[in-house]
């Protein structure tokens, strides 16, 4: 295969990774001759490979660590930089001038810009307000915003005194905001009076009133102006945001805090039940951001990141940490595809955008809209394309190279909210393959495990991590005795985080992810991913999307195939033919479903994932506990009762 991109010698030679490996090299004494022999040391050395990091990353701590990591092999349980002292939010504000820190584009209005100097003022002020309401470390500080500066700097503040901070936006309806709010009583809550979205602006007031009734534990509500800049509180006991932030300045005031104490409380998609509140610690978090920010994706001082993502999503909080490289965060709210779907385009031409992240849903739909990108914008500084989310298939590769620009660096990254991170990253120094995830993260020791625990080469199993990782959850929120914790991701492997995906493992470092490994299909007890499948199918005219699930059937499990069509499209026969003959003849007759129907929508979580298990529980009378967790609930009673599933 050959590769879609590849590094020019200069732009490797002057990467961070390529200077952490000298760095690292130096240190341990070690020549590394590629970036396999660098990930080797790191999964090996475990804390000889984090000493490393801390120290090329310069991380700022009153008190170093004793020692990086008690035993890297004991999972659940490791402790990481135990003795250090540090604050979170002073790594991310460690500069403080002119630069810009956050652009800001709305829908509407103008661009708007603050530097690195104003948010640091702008996050005094409102710590300042936060120890004046009885924040202290420990506490828990909440969010219902849009992506807007407000939001980053209310994190900050929070982040600086020792409160946790937990966040979910602003179009989760009451019981998927109280499903996650309600578990962890938050005494401060920051919430959009309103936000704007599709060219329509959405008043949140009814809403928040609903929810600050049912969260006893609510010291102070503070209401955040919406797009329409009214911020009168229409709620009783609310407070405006100008009313809550004290007059004058304010220096911010770090507390030192020990490496592992919580930082994000941070939440599964729910859609089984109701959402795990997973608690991560500061260093941890800090640690493993900065690796994949710096060293994978490469950005820079002098960089501005983009990432299409809410408040509610883990890349948020993966962003936000871009503040320690100094970089720009260019933060986006509303419709990406409003008033066009060239809309994010036309602002990376005009802000100079040099690392724009997304999802592999949103590179799918940009494609069906026939859009050109590489057609209308002038794109000079833009290095890096970032998708995650789902996988992104071999044709959005094609797509991307085709009719976005032919000479960036596309990496399809993959991980989860549990270790808000990723285990299958982007890399400055390899060739881009399509379909293929570029390389395993540095001090992540990934494997593809088959049913008895036996490592994969070339075949797809059980994504696993094998040893210790700083970014694991510190534990589950009210999870006294860890058995929670312990069933989410020990039960399967003892002693080998098992992490949920289908996933292959090449031969030459690079992985493919194939969706969830609950939801993969297994007729005639042969386990398929759904990726690969929906590869084939939406690539075929008359395809809008696709979901499949697995049907329990006459001792056996059947698949069956359900289709959103393209506008103006039929589900005939012979589409049913071409769709079973092109499964038949690029993956195999096992694949082929039983069954192909038409459907209006596909249900899909806030983060744009596909839910297949919902569906699968539907189509067995089984209860699905959290609708809360979708963006498009309604969708999933089209799945229900249908008759030509009891044939």
């Amino acid at each position: 295969m050959q590769p879609l991109w590849k590094p020019d010698a200069k732009r490797a030679a002057s990467s961070n990774l390529a200077r952490f490996m000298a760095f690292a090299a130096r240190r341990a004494g070690i020549d590394f001759a590629d970036y396999e022999a660098l990930y080797r040391w790191s999964i090996e050395d475990i804390p000889a490979f984090w000493d490393a990091l801390w120290h090329f990353l310069d991380i700022r701590a009153s008190r170093p660590f004793d020692q990086v990591v008690d035993d890297a092999d004991r999972m659940p349980g490791a402790r990481w930089f135990e003795g250090a002292r540090l604050n979170f939010a002073q790594n991310l504000l460690r500069y403080r001038d002119e630069g810009t820190a956050i652009l800001y584009k709305g829908e509407s209005g103008p661009v708007l810009r603050l530097s690195y100097r104003e948010l640091a003022a702008q996050t005094g002020r409102y710590a300042e307000a936060l120890r004046d309401a009885g924040v202290s470390p420990g506490d828990r500080v909440a969010a219902y915003l849009p992506n807007r500066p407000e939001t980053v700097i209310a994190m900050l503040a929070a982040a600086s005194l020792g409160a946790l901070w937990s966040s979910c936006s602003p179009d989760f309806g009451t019981k998927g905001v109280l499903d996650r709010f309600g578990q962890i009583e938050p005494k401060v809550l920051f919430a959009a009076a309103g936000y704007e979205y599709g060219g329509r602006h959405f008043d949140c007031r009814a809403r928040l009133a609903e929810i600050k009734a049912a969260l006893p534990s609510l010291k102070k509500l503070v209401l955040v102006p919406g797009t329409d800049a009214q911020d009168a509180p229409e709620i009783a006991g609310a407070v405006p945001l100008r009313d809550f932030l004290p007059e004058g300045d304010f220096e911010p005031e770090f507390v030192q805090l020990p490496a592992e104490h919580p930082l994000y409380i941070m939440y599964s998609s729910g859609t089984t039940g109701p959402p795990k509140c997973m608690v991560q610690g500061a260093a941890g978090i800090l640690l493993n951001h900065l690796k994949e920010l710096a060293l994978h994706t490469d950005l820079r001082r002098d960089d501005r990141i983009l990432y299409l993502t809410t408040c509610g999503w883990m890349m948020w909080n993966w962003l936000v940490s871009a503040l320690a490289l100094g970089a720009t965060l260019v933060l986006y709210d509303g419709n990406p595809f409003y008033p066009a779907p060239d809309a994010l385009w036309k602002l990376a031409e005009q802000e100079g955008i040099s690392h724009f992240g997304t999802s592999a849903r949103y590179l799918a739909s940009l494609q069906q809209a026939g859009a050109r990108p590489k057609e209308a914008f002038a794109l000079p500084k833009l290095r890096a394309i970032l998708s995650t989310g789902s996988p992104l298939p071999p044709e959005g590769f094609e797509y991307v190279y085709r009719h976005i620009k032919s000479d960036v660096q596309l990496a399809s990254i993959s991980g989860g909210t549990d270790l808000n991170g990723c285990f299958a990253l982007g890399n400055p120094l390899l060739p881009v393959y399509a379909g293929e995830l570029q390389c395993r993260g540095l001090g992540m020791a990934v494997a593809v495990f088959d049913e008895a625990g036996k490592p994969l080469t070339e075949e797809p199993g059980e994504l696993v991590c094998t040893r210790a990782f700083p970014s694991m959850p510190l534990h589950f929120w009210n999870d006294e005795d860890g058995s929670r914790y312990r069933s989410a991701y020990f039960e399967r492997y003892p002693g080998v985080w098992a992490h949920g995906d289908w996933a292959l493992l090449g031969r030459r470092g690079g992985m493919r992810i194939f969706g969830r490994s609950d939801a993969t299909l297994n007729p005639g007890g042969v386990r398929m991913g759904t990726g690969e499948l929906y590869r084939v199918v939406e690539s075929l005219p008359g395809v809008a999307d696709s979901l499949a699930v697995g049907q329990r059937w006459k001792g056996d499990e059947r698949v069956i195939l359900f289709l959103k069509l393209a506008q103006g499209a039929r589900l005939t026969e012979e589409l049913r033919q071409h769709i079973r003959a092109a499964i038949r003849e690029q993956l195999s007759p096992r694949h082929v479903p039983a069954k192909i129907l038409a459907v209006a929508d596909i249900p899909y979580t806030r983060n744009l994932k596909k839910v297949e298990l919902a569906v699968r529980h539907i189509l067995h009378g089984e209860a699905v506990k959290n609708r809360e967790a979708l963006i498009n609930p309604e969708s999933l009673e089209l799945y229900r009762d249908l008759p030509e599933l009891s044939a």
